[in-house]
């Protein structure tokens, strides 16, 4: 009996269409961790209540994909940035905009809110930050010094420093007050997604590509811990409230490391995939992660997940292994605490530039009546008038009865998971109104309940969702649903151009071969070895494929280590097997170290495919391998093909000058290709946008 009634450590809580289109970006509130946020390609910006999936209210005005969104520490304000540079802040209990900020040249890729005052930094791929006063137009400062676009901004608890992650590898800290960089952190090998502060002490962590959390300590400005052990990149990082423990979010699992000495105390697999985004709630980590047009939120029960005890081995935890616990639990010295100022933000001075610098670009172009037109046409579309009161105006009202205080999600069963496959079957089952009803459906009718998703077109959100009758009638068709102009069924959905690396179904399955048989053809139940024989469809033509795949692979790797790496690549692309090349590429793009100019030539003509392939995992590595290319060998091969031509016979530098010719050759393709797909909406058009910028000097070669 105790068995079946163990409760799960993590699960997931709910699954929804949070848009019409793509979801591009999403935002917990870290407050209450009850409020997410989620901005879309169809340029529209949802507030919803976790575990609830009827949208709260919808914020138009942006007419570019929403790329960021984040809420302010008091959850009462909430900021969006889109692909094309601007910014807009929305007051959420009024349901109205504030402020409008034009200034970024590219994609916004983050954003954040001073902690105590009316402040905000931006990030974007123009590689720039900006410092804004959300009661003004144009920004206050901005910030140049990394080199890619940065992907992550922090401000400290007191307010005076700001610190910022980006592709380039490094970490930088600013001083507000100075308006300079105070260091930059460079012990990263790879891109850096995210940076936090300790709520209480002087330490910093970041957590990279490189699937390594490194701990900096902001007294000494040195590393003081790189804890290990994740399997995929890190996306998230969370100091626990009084800062005893970080989390660290990756690919389908949660870690909870220690430090002083570096140690991981649990491991907490969890099915969120890509996770984007943590928050910390009635001793519940919040979890939230998107694909597609659909937004999944999971829960970890914290009151079971290990926070102290682990041995140290190299930095690793073994669990079978007694611990030796540090003299000091807290770590091996008292550490700085943060001076938090009574007053607000604005009784501090913060560097601000010029009034001619403060005026961006875009805002010299835009006058006042402009401005105002255009905040005319954003408006916040509330759709849940009941859930808005009780979230976003119950302070407004004197109560002498204590708030009310949110309960945590309760935790499913162990064998929950078998009741879930039970209902996803129904589900499936109940969706295909053309198909006879299976006895699992009808016994007793589903009602499913659809999410509210608002496009860009308003639309009214249904009022109630009836029940599927068990006993659907023969004679006539069945009813029409309901019309629902941005959406199309299945069978009229078009083939995507770009094959995804990540979906919600395996390619080549077609679900109704699952099911039971049409009314035309009730005598033909599968069996079940028709069943397994569907199943097994292809499998054998698979098995061979990768078969050869993993044979390619081997006699590549023996040339590797036979000779060098251009021979293990052009033995690849002799294989005439795209495949092999994107393996070996996502090997070489994790080190810069081993890329000569030798590979360059090779391995262009290869991104030329990659960039025009319809696979999505393609197009990645081919955008990667470019990036690296260009920021390790343009300005090789810029200055040789500038440079005056040599007196007499040099041999190596005519090489080296054939070797960059072509290179420039390929390049200049490669840019017309770039220049074209970057017009594209989503994140494949803001990888190219990213491109764009970086291959910006070919337009002024030779």
């Amino acid at each position: 009996m105790a068995a079946a009634s163990a409760t799960k450590i993590s699960w997931r809580l709910q699954e929804f269409e949070a848009h019409s289109s793509t979801v591009s970006c999403l935002a917990l509130g870290k407050k209450s961790g009850r409020l997410l946020a989620t901005g879309g390609e169809d340029c529209r910006v949802n507030i919803w209540t976790v575990s609830k999936a009827n949208c709260i209210m919808s914020l138009t005005g942006h007419k570019n994909a929403v790329e960021c969104v984040q809420f302010t520490s008091s959850e009462e304000q909430v900021v969006t940035g889109s692909q094309s540079g601007s910014i807009r802040v929305w007051d959420l209990e009024a349901a109205k905009i504030l402020r409008t900020l034009m200034g970024h040249k590219a994609n916004i890729t983050s954003l954040g809110f001073h902690p105590f005052g009316n402040f905000l930094a931006s990030s974007s791929m123009d590689t720039n930050i900006k410092l804004w006063d959300v009661r003004r137009k144009g920004y206050v400062f901005s910030y140049k010094g990394h080199t890619q676009a940065v992907r992550s901004l922090a401000f400290s608890p007191d307010g005076k420093w700001l610190a910022s992650a980006s592709d380039d590898c490094t970490v930088k800290l600013w001083d507000l007050i100075q308006g300079k960089t105070i260091t930059e952190f460079k012990s990263h090998t790879a891109a850096v997604n995210i940076v936090q502060f300790h709520p209480n002490e002087y330490l910093l962590a970041s957590g990279s590509s490189d699937r390594t959390v490194k701990l900096w300590d902001l007294e000494k400005f040195t590393m003081i811990g790189s804890l290990e052990g994740d399997t995929s990149p890190v996306r998230c990082v969370f100091f626990s409230s009084d800062g005893s423990c970080l989390y660290s979010g990756a690919t389908d699992s949660l870690r909870v490391f220690g430090w002083e000495p570096n140690r991981c105390f649990d491991v907490v697999p969890v099915g969120w995939g890509k996770v984007s985004d943590l928050a910390v709630c009635n001793q519940q980590l919040i979890g939230v992660s998107h694909q597609l047009s659909t937004v999944s939120a999971y829960v970890v029960d914290l009151k079971r997940v290990k926070k102290n005890g682990g041995s140290v081995i190299q930095g690793i935890i073994q669990d079978n292994q007694p611990l030796t616990e540090p003299k000091d639990p807290k770590g091996a010295a008292l550490r700085r605490n943060y001076d938090r100022p009574t007053t607000t933000c604005s009784a501090h001075r913060v560097k601000q530039s010029s009034d001619a610098d403060r005026r961006s670009p875009e805002g010299e172009r835009r006058s006042p009546s402009e401005d105002e037109a255009d905040e005319k046409m954003s408006s916040a579309e509330i759709h849940n008038a009941e859930d808005f009161k009780e979230i976003f105006q119950p302070k407004n009202v004197i109560s002498r009865t204590p708030p009310k205080i949110s309960e945590p999600f309760p935790a499913p069963p162990e064998d929950e998971t078998i009741l879930a496959i039970g209902r996803q079957m129904k589900d499936m089952i109940t969706s295909f109104p053309n198909k006879q009803q299976a006895p699992l459906a009808s016994s007793t009718p589903v009602q499913r309940v659809e999410p509210t998703v608002v496009s860009c077109a308003k639309r009214p959100a249904p009022s109630a969702v009836s029940p599927v009758p068990s006993n659907p009638p023969t004679s006539g068709p069945p009813p029409p649903p309901p019309p629902q102009p941005s959406v199309t069924t299945a069978k009229s959905k078009p083939q995507p151009k770009i094959i995804l690396s990540t979906r919600n179904e395996p390619i080549g399955l077609n679900v109704a071969d699952f099911l039971p048989s049409s009314p035309n053809n009730r005598g033909g139940a599968l069996s079940d070895e028709e069943a397994l024989s569907q199943i097994k469809k292809g499998h054998d033509t698979m098995s061979v494929m990768l078969s050869s795949r993993h044979k390619n692979l081997e006699t590549v790797r023996a040339v590797w280590a036979r000779e060098d790496i251009k021979s293990a690549l052009d033995t690849a692309v002799s294989m005439n097997d795209l495949s092999i090349v994107v393996d070996i590429l996502n090997i070489i793009n994790l080190q810069p170290s081993l890329w000569k100019l030798d590979l360059c030539t090779t391995i262009l003509p290869q991104i030329d495919e990659l960039l025009q392939s319809k696979y999505e995992s393609y197009l990645q590595t081919g955008c990667t391998s470019l990036k690296l290319i260009m920021k390790h060998f343009w300005m090789l091969i810029s200055d040789t093909l500038k440079a005056a031509p040599s007196v007499g016979v040099d041999i190596t530098r005519e090489e080296r000058h054939n070797k960059c010719r072509a290179c420039c050759k390929q390049l200049k393709n490669l840019s017309n290709m770039v220049k074209n797909r970057a017009a594209q909406v989503g994140r494949h058009g803001s990888a190219f946008k990213e491109l764009q910028l970086l291959m910006a000097p070919l337009d002024d070669s030779l």
